[in-house]
């Protein structure tokens, strides 16, 4: 079993900044990808931001510039940088660890990162 945990979130004012972090337990998956999801209330989980281990990464185009993914691959750690936060980034954000882009298998609980107006 993989355990991701979550540590960061808080309440922010808008224009402020937050630093998430997620450590994995282990990587069952030599070539694997990390990456970082948010859900609102009453919308669907979105991608927020992914990262390759061989360091490409894909970014949601609300967050493109403001955000910033990062990870130290020899401590199963992945990193979410927020710049410039907006209300609309108010979210549960959940980390995750997959083969793919499109396949993550692994989940943590989530941060709940609040911005104020």
């Amino acid at each position: 079993q993989v355990q991701l945990v979550e540590s960061g979130g808080g309440l922010v004012q808008t224009g402020g900044s937050l630093r998430l972090s997620c450590v994995a337990s282990r990587s069952p998956f030599s070539v694997n990808v990390m990456a970082w999801h948010r859900q609102a209330p009453g919308k669907a989980r979105e991608l927020v931001a992914a990262m390759h281990s061989s360091g490409i990464t894909n970014y949601a185009s609300s967050v493109k510039g403001r955000f910033t993914i990062s990870r130290d691959n020899a401590k199963n750690t992945v990193y979410l940088q927020m710049n410039s936060l907006k209300p609309e980034d108010t979210a549960v954000y959940s980390c995750s660890l997959g083969t793919g882009f499109s396949s993550p298998q692994f989940w943590g609980q989530g941060t709940q990162v609040t911005v104020s107006s």
